[in-house]
């Protein structure tokens, strides 16, 4: 059987505000994964279309399409293609499971919530030629999964392609979140086995890894035992975290020891006032100074995630934001625009009270303004959002940033990542260009490596026999 697996790029492809190394950084996992339930004979081609030129005049007879909101459109288009060539196609993801009846015009099968399960399912049924039109997960474990197909990816054309997850989902409930519809129905956060995760973490070649979980230190029994189980291994490895996993307990020195090196956290909102109603909770009474102090005692790096346009923002949210994450030392920050995703709470609510402004999904990305606000108008929220982004990554902020931190290694490391990551875009469409990104993952390498001095590991000392149970308020 002649199978075709394809992510459709995003519809931020075509935006002025593309970047091509961004989402030129993990393979597509989620198609991979699904591919090691196929048989052994069958003729497998996995196509990521944001870094190639996805080929549509071929004969396949399955079809399996990747839906997020911002590349649905192109999903549908591609899918409608496939099946007037007669190709047996279905479409998955979390765009797919939050508006089945709109995705159900385009597939012969869609697949909701995770497919570990469900996939071998449909297999089984299609090779008795009688294929369900809807799968609904119901079973939720990683048990007993098989190995990911990285045959299929080309590593050579991302930059960090040992990418992996080792849990699924979140075990916390922002209501404007995307994957709470995704797992509705059964659990909303699970774990593989411990000897399985590092069993992956072992065939992988090179020492950088990417964990893509949305919380690796999740479930902290696991997190502890995957990262006693990764000393000694020499990895360096980026992942996602809370700031409530980093202040609470000694998790965060444990993945520091196992080679943590950056990490993501969610920090949104400085209000309390703004963070209730979004229901996260892990965020509400932590300070989150003393967050970003342990991470840098570690010698960890960060990348802060913010969110403008949430209820009475008003127009200093944005300097708010920029001065915070340049006087602590943020190494990236990322800002989003609040937007209200299909199948959330916060979706529901807005709809209800007539506040979007648009339902085209190509515009859901969090760049673009898509609901009206009760503190900004739309103008002052893209304004801003756009001025964040010039400022925190201007030259003179970056380098104030980097000298924030104590030592000359950090200082250096900070000038280079950031600098690096932003300032040299030529660069790094070349490399692309060329095939040659992947040449760059020793750098990466050497740059999240800096070696710590003693002055910071002995703050990082301190932290760890301080007290880190607090109930600060947060920063204004």
């Amino acid at each position: 059987m002649k199978v075709k697996m394809i992510l459709p790029a995003l519809a931020e492809a075509e935006s002025p505000f593309w970047r091509p190394v961004k989402y030129s950084l993990f393979p597509p996992l989620g198609l991979a994964t699904l591919a090691a339930y196929l048989s052994p004979g069958d003729e497998i081609d996995l196509q990521d279309q944001h870094i190639e030129r996805l080929r549509l005049d071929d004969t396949p007879d399955l079809v399996i399409i990747q839906v997020y909101i911002t590349n649905a459109y192109r999903s549908y288009r591609i899918a409608d293609h496939y099946r007037l060539k007669g190709a047996y196609v279905l479409l998955g993801g979390l765009h797919v499971t939050s508006l089945p009846g709109e995705a159900m015009l385009h597939a012969d099968t869609i697949f909701l919530g995770p497919a570990e399960d469900t996939f071998p399912q449909f297999l089984n049924d299609f090779k008795r030629r009688q294929p369900k039109k809807v799968y609904h997960s119901a079973v939720r474990t990683l048990a007993g999964l098989p190995p990911v197909r990285r045959d299929l990816i080309k590593r050579e054309r991302y930059l960090v392609p040992n990418s992996l997850v080792v849990t699924r989902g979140c075990p916390h409930h922002c209501h404007f979140c995307y994957k709470d519809a995704f797992f509705k129905g059964g659990k909303s956060f699970y774990i593989q086995k411990t000897d399985d995760a590092l069993a992956e973490i072992e065939r992988l070649p090179g020492r950088h890894l990417y964990f893509l979980d949305d919380h690796l230190l999740g479930d902290r029994h696991f997190a502890a035992a995957l990262f006693d189980g990764m000393k000694g291994m020499n990895r360096v490895f980026q992942a996602a975290a809370t700031v409530s996993s980093i202040l609470d307990g000694d998790l965060i020195e444990k993945a520091a020891v196992a080679g943590l090196r950056s990490v993501f956290v969610g920090f949104e909102t400085f209000s309390s006032e703004h963070l209730r109603p979004s229901n996260k909770k892990q965020n509400l009474e932590r300070d989150y100074t003393k967050a970003v102090m342990r991470l840098h005692g570690l010698g960890i790096m960060i990348n802060g995630s913010f969110v403008f346009g949430l209820d009475n923002d008003d127009k200093d949210v944005f300097r708010r934001a920029v001065d915070w994450g340049v006087q602590n030392g943020i190494t990236t920050a990322t800002y989003h625009l609040l937007t209200p995703y299909p199948g959330t709470p916060l979706y529901q609510n807005m709809e209800k009270q007539g506040r979007l402004l648009t339902k085209n999904w190509n515009l859901y990305d969090t760049r673009h303004v898509v609901y009206r606000s009760q503190g900004l108008t739309a103008d002052e929220l893209q304004h801003g959002y756009n001025w964040a982004y010039r400022e925190f990554y201007s030259w003179r902020n970056i380098f104030y940033s980097s000298f924030i931190h104590p030592s000359l290694s950090h200082k250096l490391q900070h000038l280079l990542y950031t600098g690096g990551w932003k300032k040299f875009e030529p660069l790094w469409n070349f490399l692309i260009k060329t095939r040659s990104l992947n040449r760059m993952l020793p750098l990466l390498e050497s740059i999240l490596e800096t070696k710590r001095d003693n002055s910071v590991s002995k703050k990082s000392n301190e932290f760890q026999l301080a007290d880190v149970s607090i109930a600060s308020s947060l920063i204004e």
